[in-house]
């Protein structure tokens, strides 16, 4: 029960927003390509791949990260009691975990089509190498934006077996979505970081962070908006990214305080709303 419990808390797994922020943009992109009029069975049964994937690779994708950084969690204050930092599991241990995680996630890949299994394959490099960022780039949130948000493609292509103008214009757009709320999550531990030589986009923008994340918010709405004219969805969709801005700049931005750590995961996590409402967005425009 102890070791059930060390990988619980391994993997995160009592923390669903790390999980549910890659599931959102998978659904996205299966919602976006598929054909409401044919069987919904396989609708949901993608959904629910996409989701098991989800919560498989960001837990597996978690232990990697702290073997990387068991060093720096060490240092840390949030993190210094994690698993692997405090040695309560050991490197080795780890890894077995991470392996066998990756090797049920294949199990749950196969089930979609070739071209799907094959970029998404082509995509574990970005998973596995995003924990170095931090200490090459000012720019880690990118490479987890790129990350994060790469489901998004897989969601498209499990339907339509090519990619397109439409789920690379959204993607770029969900990419920006990824840098802010990062951004926002990573001033929870800006003073260690800097102590110990971390770099994020955090500290970058750290003296006007509000520019920089609204101008990221803004992109991400600006590419709903877009995506929904190239398309041609109906006055419905348009109406809903409203309540997806009054989220983001009266929620989020107007809330937004670097100071406060407390104030800053709140926001984070406010997110999984926010994906929510995108993938209601995203099917309104559908069916409408």
């Amino acid at each position: 029960m102890n070791q059930l419990n060390l990988f619980v808390e391994l993997t995160r797994l009592k923390k669903p927003i790390g999980f549910m922020l890659l599931f959102w943009p998978c659904s996205w992109g299966l919602t976006m390509a598929y054909d409401f009029s044919s069987d919904l069975k396989i609708y949901f049964f993608y959904l629910l791949l996409f989701f098991l994937g989800s919560v498989l690779m960001r837990s597996a994708g978690c232990i990697v990260n702290d073997i990387f950084d068991k060093e720096f969690d060490k240092k840390v204050a949030r993190t210094k009691n994690r698993p692997i930092a405090s040695e309560k599991i050991s490197v080795k241990l780890a890894l077995i975990y991470s392996g066998v995680l990756c090797l049920i996630a294949l199990i749950v890949l196969i089930n979609f089509n070739f071209f799907t299994i094959l970029i998404a394959l082509a995509s574990m490099p970005l998973a596995f190498t995003y924990p170095l960022m931090k200490r090459l780039t000012y720019w880690p949130q990118l490479f987890l934006g790129i990350t994060f948000n790469y489901g998004l493609l897989l969601g498209w292509t499990s339907i339509n077996e090519e990619i397109s103008l439409i789920p690379i214009i959204f993607y770029f757009g969900a990419i920006f979505w990824t840098l802010g709320y990062d951004t926002i999550y990573g001033f929870q531990d800006i003073e260690d970081d800097e102590i110990i030589g971390v770099k994020s986009t955090s500290i970058k923008f750290k003296k006007n962070p509000i520019i920089f994340l609204s101008l990221c918010y803004s992109i991400f709405l600006i590419m709903l908006i877009f995506i929904g004219y190239l398309i041609g969805f109906k006055y419905l969709y348009f109406m809903s990214l409203g309540l997806i801005a009054l989220q983001i700049y009266f929620f989020q931005l107007k809330k937004f305080n670097s100071k406060d750590p407390l104030i800053c995961l709140k926001i984070f996590k406010s997110n999984n709303f926010l994906g929510a409402l995108v993938l209601i967005s995203v099917f309104i425009g559908k069916i409408n």
